[in-house]
């Protein structure tokens, strides 16, 4: 039979037996979309029969699949912090590893009482994602992202203007924060810190599909901390925070980076769900003067 549910577990299997890890919610996103039904619907419509064009369209959209583009490239749009953001071909796919910076940013802002009136900035916005997570946590802050790639900051301003934050958000064409001045409470950054030399060794959902400048970090994959970090401190107000996404074994390059730029490291990293140290933090201290 050819029903909403009969359909489901069939591209299921097919993922499934082409090796895709998430072949169940894949197929279910895939067949939700082409019928337009979110996860009720599809419960409630399960036995309803799949018309020609309906099977046509979600063959379409298997195929591409099946090929390795990921589902949140198929349908242009991926969930960060429980909000929808649209993608484009110029920013990244974003992941719940990330969602570890905004974490150890609020963190941080608890710990200092700092909740209203935030001046945030978000170093290689992409599709705004880290910006935009926090501007919805802190209705009275304000931020910047910046992003090199015109047409990431097109994404940016489009998803911050569907999520009703356009009018708290600025989005700047810079390399890193070479272009802002002024002085902020938060910076943070999911900059690109793969080895050039690893890239090949991605999975090919990311290595075919998202954009290589947001990926490569040069030789060592260092290259944007030490650019960005620098910058950084020059912005941060007294008491601010600096907070960066890192990759497996970069935590302690990273931490002297920041104590070379006057930091004072933040004690506890957040770790993903792998343990790995995902978001460090370095906080710049008020100067004392003479008495």
């Amino acid at each position: 039979m050819n029903t909403v549910e009969a359909v489901r577990r069939t591209l299921s299997a097919r993922f499934n037996a082409a090796g895709i890890e998430s072949a169940g919610l894949d197929a279910r996103l895939l067949v939700g979309a082409v019928l337009k039904l979110d996860l009720t619907g599809l419960i409630t419509s399960a036995s309803r029969q799949i018309t020609g064009a309906e099977a046509a369209a979600l063959e379409v959209l298997a195929a591409r699949r099946l090929g390795g583009e990921p589902v949140a490239r198929i349908l242009g749009e991926k969930e960060f912090w429980g909000l929808p953001l649209k993608l484009s071909a110029d920013t990244l796919v974003p992941r719940p590893d990330t969602e570890t910076v905004v974490e150890l940013a609020l963190e941080s802002l608890r710990a200092t009482s700092t909740r209203t009136g935030v001046r945030i900035i978000d170093i290689g916005t992409g599709s705004g994602a880290i910006l935009l997570a926090l501007l919805h946590q802190l209705p009275d802050s304000f931020g910047i992202g910046t992003d090199i790639s015109e047409a990431a900051l097109v994404t940016a301003r489009s998803n911050a203007k569907q999520l009703g934050l356009a009018h708290r958000a600025a989005f700047v064409a810079s390399h890193y924060a070479a272009a802002i001045a002024g002085s902020f409470d938060v910076i943070l950054s999911n900059p690109p810190y793969i080895r050039s030399a690893d890239i090949g060794e991605l999975s090919r959902e990311v290595r075919d599909h998202d954009p290589l400048r947001a990926l490569d970090g040069g030789a060592d994959g260092l290259e944007a901390y030490r650019a960005l970090i620098p910058q950084a401190a020059g912005l941060l107000a007294a008491g601010g925070a600096l907070i960066v996404e890192a990759g497996l074994g970069q935590r302690g390059p990273i931490e002297a980076l920041m104590t070379a730029a006057g930091l004072r490291l933040e004690p506890a990293a957040k770790t993903d769900l792998s343990g790995i140290p995902r978001a460090i933090a370095g906080r710049k201290m008020a100067v004392i003067g003479p008495t």
